[in-house]
């Protein structure tokens, strides 16, 4: 059988992460390929690091998606791939790579997969995580200055600037691909639950 192709998708802040660690703890995480959409994030080293700061990271083109999509067919073929890895603090991509095996789940995270059509067409599950844009914004602001090195004057700024106009142009217009709509991102456990019987239901089919 070939793998079961997951997709989690979400504003900025949405609680993605925390649905796709739930579904890698209850599933198993020996049976899943865990991929981040925005670990494809294109390689700008050669630009100064004020214009690398000044890209727009919400717009789809500043991902390499073929990229994605080949991978995600060359594991879907049992092959293994090396994922890149990415250093938001600096906006490159790291040299190091993270190699991937195929497995019976292929779960990918990522604000913009079902904005792409060819991305989107490869999920078997669309999952949509939907949360109010308040708690968005605040849960985006403390990750990007714990983890990314952000100052809160640049997190503001790029939500005004990015963040926000490419989520009402690309994100929420995508939540109609969606197979399932989790309101209120990991807190909603019955959701998740539903989700996770489903895909035990499959795995078993």
């Amino acid at each position: 059988m070939p793998p079961l192709l997951i997709g989690v998708a979400g504003g900025s802040g949405s609680g993605k992460t925390t649905v796709s660690q739930s579904i890698l703890e209850r599933v198993g995480r020996e049976c899943i390929a865990y991929l981040q959409h925005d670990a494809y994030y294109r390689d700008r080293s050669a630009l100064p690091f004020e214009e690398r700061a000044r890209i727009n990271y919400d717009h789809p083109d500043s991902l390499e998606t073929d990229l994605l999509v080949e991978h995600l067919k060359a594991l879907r073929a049992g092959g293994a791939v090396e994922v890149p890895q990415y250093d938001f603090a600096q906006h490159v991509r790291k040299t190091a790579t993270r190699r991937v095996e195929a497995r019976a789940v292929i779960l990918v995270e990522g604000i913009l997969i079902f904005a792409d059509r060819a991305l989107c067409d490869l999920f078997d599950i669309k999952i949509f995580v939907d949360t109010d844009s308040d708690l968005r914004v605040l849960r985006r602001l403390q990750r990007d200055i714990a983890e990314r090195g952000r100052t809160m004057e640049s997190v503001v700024a790029q939500y005004l600037e990015t963040v926000r106009p490419m989520h009402l142009e690309f994100v929420e217009p995508s939540k109609r691909y969606a197979d399932v709509i989790i309101p209120e991102g990991g807190f909603n456990t019955i959701a998740i639950d539903m989700v996770v019987a489903r895909i035990n239901a499959m795995l078993v089919q």
